[in-house]
């Protein structure tokens, strides 16, 4: 474990703010920041990354980490809590092995998680979490099997470890709920405003609450100095969302130009996850889900890729995020190489470090390598810019530092 004060040296840098990488440039971690970028003194305590390629930590900005277990199971009761927690603690653990320092947790994790990790107690990576999503009767997010009262879904909550989802129908409900979410913790509000890919009861081109429920929502974050993100497919849903005033949409698998000027307009941003889609396709099993989920994910691949496109076309900040669920959590770096291919590894690793920071509003603490900010950074055994296969294997990311201590390598 390196001291407080000590320089890392021998990489090349890719700082994330979408400059050429350099070479010859030291880093001065001092009480958990970035000190100083330059030539490192003789007589200093050092970390060597000879022949490695250092990055800002990744951000994960669409996570479920209380969906670590075998879905399905997880929601009837099939798993003990013991359980549900192991596979949470293991998937924290493994997302900072990953090369992941800061998440944004989208829907399901209660404040205990949170604590664990912040406290130490857990190995994993700063937690950002939305407390349980906001979601209509029937819609996403509403997991509860066909022949459960919608009354009873409630009681699959365990306080302390994980809330899915609270239902809300009306303005009334939506800001009681709300307001229930934020004394649990949350950072922001997450809302699923379309049908989704693993729903229960709806389709993806449903559009789900009206303006006026989404406009409260919106009202109750801002009074604590934060925002909304919506679940979103379909255009009608998306511009329901923007004109209540949400910050961000999550997925956007068919946003076409018009939706796009307008997200752009509100400087709304984007975080597609394309890791999922991938994932699903291959073994929805694996997940603990029924192989006929992908029936719904054929065009939400091409949407998202397409949507992805438009909306950067049209100046929208595009963030990353993997939207991983069930036990297989350790490639969600995969995101990455699948974002370098449909544009470039840089524009992959910028959405993923300064664009994640600047959409969590944390921009001003991480997601570049400079001077002042946090020492949230990935030594890599190759530069993944020219192997973006590099970010989706964990063994890859040789040494991880989070605030300047060193949880891997």
């Amino acid at each position: 474990m390196p001291s407080h004060d000590y320089w890392i040296t021998g990489a090349r840098i890719v700082d994330g703010t979408g400059a050429d990488p350099v070479d010859d440039v030291a880093i001065h971690v001092r009480d958990g920041h970035i000190a100083d970028l330059g030539r490192c003194p003789a007589g200093v305590d050092t970390v060597p990354a000879d022949g490695m390629t250092i990055t800002p930590g990744l951000i994960d900005a669409h996570v479920h980490l209380g969906l670590s277990s075998d879905m399905t199971p997880s929601l009837r009761r099939e798993l003990s809590v013991a359980e549900l927690a192991a596979d949470m603690f293991a998937a924290c653990g493994s997302t900072l092995d990953a090369g992941f320092t800061t998440v944004r947790d989208t829907g399901g994790i209660d404040g205990g998680l949170v604590g664990v990790v912040a406290s130490g107690k857990v190995r994993g990576p700063r937690i950002l979490p939305s407390g349980p999503i906001q979601c209509q009767t029937g819609g996403h997010g509403h997991l509860g099997a066909e022949w459960e009262p919608s009354a009873d879904w409630s009681d699959h909550a365990i306080p302390g470890l994980r809330t899915m989802s609270l239902l809300s129908d009306g303005p009334d409900e939506m800001r009681r709920n709300v307001r229930e979410t934020f004394r649990q913790g949350a950072s922001f509000i997450k809302m699923c405003v379309t049908g989704g890919v693993v729903s229960t009861h709806d389709a993806l081109t449903d559009t789900q609450f009206t303006v006026e429920e989404i406009a409260v929502a919106v009202q109750e974050a801002r009074a604590r100095g934060t925002y909304v993100t919506v679940h979103a497919h379909n255009n009608e849903g998306i511009r329901n969302a923007v004109r209540a005033g949400v910050r961000c949409v999550e997925h956007g698998s068919a946003i076409d130009e018009e939706t796009a000027a307008l997200m752009a307009q509100h400087d709304v941003a984007l975080v597609p996850t394309l890791c999922v889609v991938h994932d699903l396709l291959e073994d929805a099993t694996a997940a603990g889900l029924d192989a006929g989920v992908t029936d719904r994910i054929g065009p939400v691949l091409d949407g998202m890729v397409t949507g992805l496109l438009t909306a950067r076309a049209a100046g929208v900040r595009v963030g990353s995020g993997s939207d991983l669920i069930g036990l297989r959590q350790q490639h969600r770096g995969r995101e990455l190489t699948l974002r370098s291919a449909v544009e470039n590894p840089m524009l992959a690793l910028e959405s993923a470090t300064r664009i994640n920071a600047d959409i969590l509003g944390i921009g001003h603490e991480t997601g570049t390598i400079e001077v002042g900010k946090l020492a949230d950074l990935t030594a890599w055994a190759t530069d993944p810019l020219q192997d973006p296969e590099v970010f989706g294997r964990p063994e890859d990311a040789r040494l991880v530092f989070r605030a300047g201590a060193l949880v891997k390598g």
